[in-house]
């Protein structure tokens, strides 16, 4: 898959803002939880949910990024301990084709569980909005996984990876040769 994506360099960001990828940790799927809740449930275990079923109090996230485990209790000073990446971050895809697409799609892309990792809060800081060239999870173990996942991601959306990208993938995924993509809608 990675070979049909198409190469090309990386638009400007001008124009960026989170706000055109719609309505943040929206209820897309409405099932009455917001997609960070919905995530939050799917990636930690021994969650704890408030009344009403939806928001996730507390729960142990086995931190793809760093290998670690790390608990998750909402509250201030310790929600951002576990935060959601977009794998391929919102920015990311700005410059690779998400300007291009409407407001449904991008609100889709956004809230999309394929696109959306449970990770430690400082390294889902550290790798910003950047892409495979730029920025890998210092668990080796996982980097295989996560590169698949941003193939997948560019390619049920159609963004684009600049040659530096499509290198560093290709790089990871040579020490991986039988990886899957990841598919279905709780991935």
């Amino acid at each position: 898959m990675l070979d049909t994506l198409e190469v090309k360099g990386r638009a400007p960001r001008t124009g960026y803002e989170r706000n055109l990828f719609g309505t943040a940790w929206a209820d897309v799927d409405t099932n009455g939880c917001d997609t960070r809740n919905d995530v939050l449930h799917r990636d930690l275990s021994a969650t704890v949910l408030a009344a009403g079923g939806c928001t996730v109090l507390s729960g142990t996230l086995a931190d793809p990024y760093s290998g670690r485990s790390i608990a998750f209790t909402r509250g201030v000073g310790t929600s951002d301990d576990v935060q959601i990446d977009h794998v391929v971050a919102l920015s990311d895809a700005w410059q690779k084709g998400a300007q291009g697409w409407d407001a449904a799609t991008r609100l889709r892309f956004a809230n999309d569980p394929l696109n959306l990792l449970a990770v430690t809060g400082p390294l889902n800081a550290q790798k910003g909005d950047g892409d495979a060239a730029t920025w890998l999870p210092p668990n080796r173990a996982y980097r295989c996984d996560y590169v698949a996942r941003q193939v997948a991601v560019k390619t049920k959306y159609r963004a684009w990876v600049t040659a530096a990208e499509k290198n560093a993938i290709a790089g990871v995924l040579d020490t991986c040769p039988g990886q899957d993509l990841p598919t279905g809608p709780n991935t």
